[in-house]
């Protein structure tokens, strides 16, 4: 499920606990020690910890992942803190692309279909607390989830416009076609005659004549 559990009984807070993170130097474990040299010493304070696993800036073992590192840029910080959330919370965002833009209320009546039943209305009424002060800390100006890349349209088979029998019968592709039948334009006849030997000159008039009379 793509619904962050953890919430904090401080969503008052969550600037204050974000804004620590940049003024400090990242640990190699986030600690509930890390988080009391921050100035957290409530218990109720801990529960942060919890929220920032599930918002993918520490690994279940409390070490900074790169979201962590991402968020150390100022210019980027809140931008990086809504990339976060929506994948923390990526069911909310699959009912509304803009549910950063909830209220509590709303939050909460979106929370008790997506939990169905799993949740006290307690609890749910305390992640949407936490999900709204945190919304209201990031940055969604121009902050979605990654792009989809664009599919390549299908390239469509060039069109045959030649007969595929063409080749082997030797008729070039600019010759006149219709259906079912062959038409050749411009068509030239070359005959070989072998005339025969003889000085008789009434042999090769008889030829002659019968070319004419026979192919005009």
């Amino acid at each position: 499920m793509g619904l962050a559990e953890s919430y904090t009984l401080k969503p008052n807070a969550v600037p204050a606990y974000f804004d620590a993170i940049l003024d400090a130097q990242p640990p190699e474990r986030f600690s509930l020690k890390f988080l009391e040299n921050l100035g957290f010493t409530s218990t109720n304070d801990r529960l942060f910890i919890g929220i920032l696993k599930d918002l993918g800036f520490l690994n279940r073992d409390g070490a900074p992942q790169h979201r962590y590192f991402e968020f150390l840029d100022r210019s980027q910080s809140k931008k990086v803190l809504a990339e976060g959330i929506r994948e923390g919370f990526s069911d909310l965002f699959a009912i509304n692309t803009k549910a950063n833009g909830y209220s509590v209320e709303e939050t909460k009546n979106k929370l008790r279909t997506l939990f169905a039943g799993k949740k006290t209305d307690l609890v749910i009424s305390n992640i949407a607390k936490t999900f709204k002060a945190l919304c209201d800390y990031a940055d969604f100006s121009g902050s979605s989830a990654s792009p989809k890349k664009e599919k390549t349209p299908k390239q469509e088979p060039a069109e045959q416009t030649q007969d595929p029998g063409a080749e082997a019968t030797g008729i070039n592709e600019h010759q006149p076609m219709t259906t079912g039948k062959i038409r050749v334009s411009g068509l030239q006849y070359h005959i070989n005659i072998v005339l025969p030997e003889t000085r008789d000159q009434a042999v090769f008039d008889a030829i002659f004549k019968s070319l004419r009379d026979h192919l005009g």
